[in-house]
C-alpha cells in the first residue's frame, strides 16, 4: 500500500472499468480499510488526498474509510459490514441488489454478509486471501466490470 501521494497509482484499465461501471446507472462506492492511520504509520490528510483524487480522476459516487487498525474491533473495519450498512443508509441502496468488487477475502466476507453480489478480483495474494464465497472470480477490474455488464443485461 502507497505510503506517499507520489506512490499512489490506479490499476490499469481502472478508469475504463469505472466508465462501464457508471453507464449501468449504479452507484460507485470504494469501501477500504486504512489501518496504517491507526497504527500511526501514514497520516490521515495523506489518505483523504488519494481518495480526493480518486473521487475526482474516476467520479465515484462516494469513499468509506476505516482508519482503525486491526486490534480496535470496530464495526466498520472490513469483514464487518458497517461501511456498507453505512452507504447503503445515505444513497438508499439495496445491498441485495448490488455488487461488491474486491481483493481480500474480508471483502467478499462484508459483501456476501449483507447479500451483495460478491466478485473476488484475485491479484495473486496468498491462499489465505483467497475467499471460497465468491459469486465469480476475476483476473482484474475491467474483466469484473464487463461481468456486471453481461449479469444486468
Amino acid at each position: 500500500a502507497p505510503r506517499k501521494l507520489n506512490d499512489f497509482k490506479f490499476v490499469d484499465d481502472v478508469e475504463n472499468a469505472i466508465k462501464i461501471l457508471k453507464s449501468t446507472g449504479y452507484y460507485l462506492i470504494v469501501v477500504t480499510n486504512q489501518p496504517d492511520v491507526g497504527n500511526g504509520l501514514m497520516k490521515k490528510e495523506i489518505v483523504e488526498s488519494m481518495n480526493n483524487l480518486m473521487m475526482t480522476r474516476l467520479g465515484l459516487d462516494a469513499v468509506k474509510v476505516c482508519y482503525h487498525s486491526q486490534k480496535d474491533e470496530c464495526d466498520c473495519r472490513k469483514p464487518k459490514p458497517g461501511m456498507l450498512l453505512e452507504s447503503s443508509r445515505e444513497l438508499g441502496i439495496d445491498l441485495k441488489e448490488s455488487f461488491l468488487i474486491g481483493d481480500r477475502k474480508g471483502d467478499i466476507v462484508a459483501g456476501k454478509s449483507v447479500g451483495c453480489y460478491s466478485i473476488f478480483i484475485d491479484n495473486g495474494y496468498s491462499k489465505s486471501e483467497q475467499p471460497s464465497t465468491a459469486d465469480f472470480v476475476a483476473s482484474n477490474i475491467k474483466e469484473a466490470a464487463s461481468h456486471i455488464l453481461s449479469y444486468i443485461t
